[in-house]
Formats: C-alpha cells, structure tokens, sequence
C-alpha cells in the first residue's frame, strides 16, 4: 500500500488529537491532598468540585481549542473515564496550518473513538482511496512515541477527564472567587487563577506541561450547585505557541458506549510509520 499522502493525514490528526489533549489530559497526584493548598473557602470549594467531577464518570462535551497558527479546532461528543477513557467526539479543524494540511488532502473532520488502549480516527474516502480502502486509523497509545512526544502523550489520551482544571487551580497561589455566572442558562460559580507549572503537584501532568514548553497558565472555570465542573477555559504558552481551550459539560453521567472500528476497515498508525522507514515526519 502506497499512501503517502495518507500517511501525512494521519499525522495531521494525530497532531490535532495531541493538541486537544494537550489541554484536557490528567493524572493522579502523588501528593497528599493534605499538602495542596487548602486553606481559602474557593479551595474548599474547588475540593467538592474535584471530586465531584471524578465521580459522575462521565459528561457529554463540547469544546474549541487553539494554538498558535497551528491549529484551532472544535470537538463535540461524550466521553466516559469510569474504566479507563472511552468515548466519541466528532472533531472538526477550523484553521490553522493543520487544517490546511487536512483540506488539501479532503478531509476537515472526522469521528474519534477512544478505547482503553488506543483510539481511533475515521479519515473519510479520500484516506481510504490512498489505504487500500480502509476508512479507520488504529493509533495505539503506546506507539505514540513514534510522534515526537514520547510516552507522556499515550499517558495525557489514556487520563483525559474535565476535572483537569479543577485540579490545576488547586495549585494556583491566587485562586479567587470570581463570582455568580449564568453558563448555558446554569447557575454557576465562576473561580479564575493562575497556575506556576514548576509548583504543580501532579508530577506527571507537570512533566508533561514543562515537555510542552508551557511555563504558567492560567484557569477559569465555572461549577454548578452540585459541586459539577460547567465551563472551563485554559490558556498558556507553548513551544509552538499560545493555547487556549474552552470546554463545557452536561449531562453528567451519561451512558457511553463505543464501539471498535471493524478490523478489515483500519489500518494501523504504525503500519503507516514502518512504510515511510519508521520516521514520523
């Protein structure tokens, strides 16, 4: 199978799914929550939201992200992290040198499935014409250090949940209130702070900010009266420029169920790699 240009496809999405997640990923913190900075009520707060979160397993979500002229792109769909990430989001590229890349090769979106050990990208027809007729790419979360990033991107897919934020502002020394919001016709509770990636307790997430050349961000979000994360916003620096994300959630809670792509209908990331001698660009 001779895809070259299908192969440039692939890493124009996976570029864009590294982004995306980029922004949402986590981790467990392996510091004690006794150590965080709890001392303010909006910690308190931000506490019950946390786990809140956490628990409802689930939420339907719909977000835009940016960075830099890269890449901008809107994703809509739900997503579950009860048992691991599950999920499917329909991502569409709005701008960017990405998206420019994935209209000049035919396709500005696709669906995204994510399974407990990779996730997968429906390509469209034009991919297909070029791959020998398979619709899907099979991205295996430990194949994605073929990307450049090593293993903490395979890590960020496997622990993306909305809570991320949440966590992130339980870091920030100037955490603050900001006060009563509407989101969506919901009351909320609008927090804003700014977080020091190099104070972050997660070592895992603040490893994976620092490889991002991210040095400080800044977080806004708004929770509900059930202690439920509504709207969040993340904005910061990156080595390939500034990001910003902005996510709502409802329906938290919901049933997700997704399925695997039909084996005969998906070609594997790494098939793609070893044609071009195993270099990712």
């Amino acid at each position: 199978m001779k895809c070259r240009n299908g192969r440039r496809v692939a890493l124009a999405a996976a570029a864009a799914l590294a982004g995306l997640a980029a922004c949402t990923s986590s981790g467990s913190s392996d510091k004690p929550e006794g150590a965080r900075r709890t001392s303010s009520a909006s910690h308190a707060a931000l506490l019950l939201a946390e786990r809140s979160t956490d628990r409802a397993e689930s939420a339907r979500v719909r977000s835009t992200t940016v960075i830099g002229t890269q890449l901008s792109l809107t994703a809509d769909g739900a997503l579950g992290w009860g048992q691991g990430l599950t999920g499917t989001l329909t991502i569409t590229y709005t701008g960017g040198t990405t998206a420019e890349t994935m209209r000049a090769l035919g396709s500005t979106s696709m669906e995204a499935r994510y399974l407990s050990d990779a996730y997968y990208a429906h390509m469209g027809d034009t991919f297909a014409e070029k791959a020998g007729g398979k619709h899907w790419i099979r991205y295996a979360y430990d194949d994605l250090a073929d990307l450049g990033g090593g293993a903490t991107f395979g890590d960020q897919m496997r622990n993306t949940t909305p809570n991320q934020s949440v966590r992130l502002l339980l870091d920030s020394e100037d955490v603050r209130e900001v006060g009563e919001e509407k989101v969506d016709g919901r009351a909320t509770t609008h927090y804003s702070g700014t977080v020091v990636v190099g104070e972050v307790a997660d070592a895992r997430l603040r490893k994976q900010l620092q490889q991002a050349g991210v040095i400080t961000e800044t977080v806004d979000i708004w929770v509900d009266d059930r202690d439920l994360l509504v709207k969040k916003i993340d904005k910061g620096r990156t080595a390939t420029g500034e990001l910003t994300q902005t996510a709502y959630y409802s329906d938290y809670g919901v049933k997700v169920s997704t399925r695997r792509p039909p084996p005969d209908d998906t070609e594997d990331f790494s098939n793609l790699l070893q044609q071009q001698g195993g270099s990712a660009f």
